[in-house]
């Protein structure tokens, strides 16, 4: 028999947030003994969009699924990350799957039962609660958590899905090219649980399994003498990561005064000048930033009293005027702007550094908070309004912060296949194909498991770019992306499959990330119902089409319509 190797380490997984939303060091694990031992058919790490997407997939296939989840809420993106769906203009017709629409005709349902609408909020089709410009669904994260606990309440009420809230995976069995087991720490008790399974899903924001489990994987830009693509670094800068983001609501109370002492280093940002290539125009805390296309100086505005345009309007996630009058004192927005975008250290150091730019990123957006109540330019000349507040009741907070930080970029598998810039960028296309943009389209792959489309949308970074934001083509989700190039029962579940740091920027989006968590829950069913791999499902013609098959009848769109 091999010999089992225990990879052991408490540092390469952010510290969870709870409910209170206070950091908290690493809680202390005991030295001897595993604590209880659960067993099931699938274990996913991580809970948010793909993790969640992967759990209802697999359930629904007859597998019996623990699911775990670094905080108390399940949802990710949508949740305890409280980001509006970053979509694409079809998505009201098709470009997503079956499941995925269903989620969101369920958050405007949920709406329609619950909430006090307008008849004529009430009576519109495609229903966008909040109104907001940068999403048809702009809406609530409460309502998000609800609808995805109606999707898996069957599932629950069977046995045939468990949900472990507040634990993160600290540990790995590894048995040569498998994972026989992981250990989990709850951050409530400290108290330890061994999950065995055959087959696993890495659906953590970080990609938190990966190290533990002995994974190949990348971090941060690659070369262009190794991808060979037109954005990509000349060097490989492994630390280098696109910006996190703490997001947060606010709402404005025209009459109201809601001014508190200022945040911790509330001087320090006020201040700060981003060193950024090519630079930044001034402060970061101000409404001149740069254009995420072509870097030039750009100004939004912002009026809280004007809800028409603007900063305000962009990720508006409640329009009072859908709501009966009194239901809201005033309209909500999520702040999730390049002014509180993180770039001064990532998340995937050691607990004390990662613990520091965690608490760096929460006081980045207290102080944008705080200015834009005291000090931000108004249209009439003057400073602030202090009749904006935080909404804590809407993230389940203390202090109005989101529960976990927006994170945008993960550790990502050594792939079975790679998506290159070469694969889906508008300009790469052109300059492959020696075509006019008119008259490409991305990569067909023969192994798709699902669709997506956004742009190419890669914010501040780590080691000091500015906005890399560049066209791309609707694409494919390929399967040999989701597929670790040597471990043999671990699939890639959100957005640490074999993109590379440039073209994340594409597939790390709500639908997109839905899709993989989707594909990869479905594979994992398809795996265990037929007593085969994830690599020998992909290797084998036949093997490969009848998964394909499979897909097709759950509604995963894999390809996008002819034009």
């Amino acid at each position: 028999m091999k010999r089992r190797q225990f990879i052991k380490t408490l540092a390469l997984s952010t510290p969870a947030v709870l409910a209170s939303n206070q950091l908290l060091a690493s809680l202390p694990l005991p030295e001897n003994g595993f604590g209880e031992s659960l067993a099931a058919d699938l274990v996913i790490a991580g809970g948010g969009t793909g993790g969640c997407a992967a759990a209802l997939a697999a359930a629904r296939n007859g597998l019996r699924v623990i699911l775990t989840e670094e905080t108390d809420w399940i949802g990710g993106q949508f949740t305890s990350q409280v980001v509006p769906p970053d979509e694409h203009r079809w998505i009201e017709s098709h470009g997503a799957t079956r499941s995925y629409r269903e989620f969101r005709e369920g958050i405007r349902a949920y709406y329609r039962r619950h909430y006090p609408l307008t008849d004529e909020a009430r009576a519109r089709e495609h229903l966008n609660p909040g109104g907001g410009s940068v999403s048809r669904l702009c809406h609530e994260p409460r309502v998000s958590l609800a609808v995805l606990y109606e999707m898996m309440a069957p599932h629950l009420a069977t046995g045939r899905l468990r949900i472990l809230l507040e634990h993160r995976v600290v540990e790995a069995d590894v048995d040569g090219d498998r994972i026989a087991a992981v250990v989990v720490s709850d951050r409530r008790t400290g108290r330890r649980r061994t999950l065995e399974a055959p087959w696993f899903i890495d659906a953590t924001e970080l990609g938190s399994l990966l190290p533990l489990a002995g994974a190949e994987y990348v971090t941060g830009a690659e070369s262009r003498e190794e991808t060979g693509e037109l954005h990509a670094a000349e060097e490989a800068q492994p630390e280098n990561m696109q910006s996190v983001t703490w997001c947060f609501p606010m709402e404005y109370v025209p009459d109201g005064d809601f001014v508190q002492d200022p945040p911790p280093d509330y001087a320090f940002w006020r201040d700060f000048v981003p060193d950024l290539s090519p630079p930044w125009p001034g402060r970061l805390l101000d409404f001149t930033y740069s254009n995420p296309r072509t870097l030039e100086p750009s100004t939004w505005v912002f009026d809280p009293a004007d809800e028409a345009r603007g900063w305000w309007l962009y990720r508006r996630i409640v329009d009072r005027r859908n709501f009966q009058p009194g239901t809201y004192e005033g309209s909500a927005t999520l702040v999730n702007w390049p002014q509180n975008d993180y770039f001064l250290g990532h998340m995937m150091g050691d607990d004390e550094e990662t613990g520091k730019h965690l608490a760096g990123a929460r006081n980045l957006s207290l102080s944008l908070f705080y200015w834009l109540q005291t000090e931000a330019p108004r249209p009439d000349g003057g400073a602030g309004w202090p009749g904006l507040r935080l909404r804590p009741e809407m993230v389940d907070t203390f202090d109005g912060l989101a529960k976990y930080p927006y994170i945008r970029e993960s550790r990502r598998i050594r792939a079975e296949f790679t998506v290159l810039e070469q694969h889906v960028g508008v300009e790469a296309r052109r300059e492959l194909l020696g075509r006019p943009s008119g008259s490409i389209k991305a990569e067909e792959f023969d192994d798709s498991v699902g669709i997506g489309a956004y742009s190419i949308d890669l914010h501040p970074s780590t080691g000091g770019d500015n906005y890399i934001d560049v066209q791309s083509l609707p694409f494919q989700i390929p399967l040999g992306a989701l597929i670790p190039r040597r471990l043999e029962n671990l699939l890639a579940g959100c957005k640490n499959i074999g993109t590379t740091h440039i073209t994340n920027g594409c597939y790390r989006l709500h639908p997109v990330e839905w899709n993989i968590g989707e594909a990869a829950g479905l594979l994992a069913a398809y795996c265990r119902n037929n007593k085969t791999t994830p690599r020998q499902t992909r290797g084998a013609e036949r093997r490969l089409r009848e998964f394909q098959g499979k897909l097709d009848g759950e509604g995963v769109e894999r390809a996008w319509p002819q034009t």
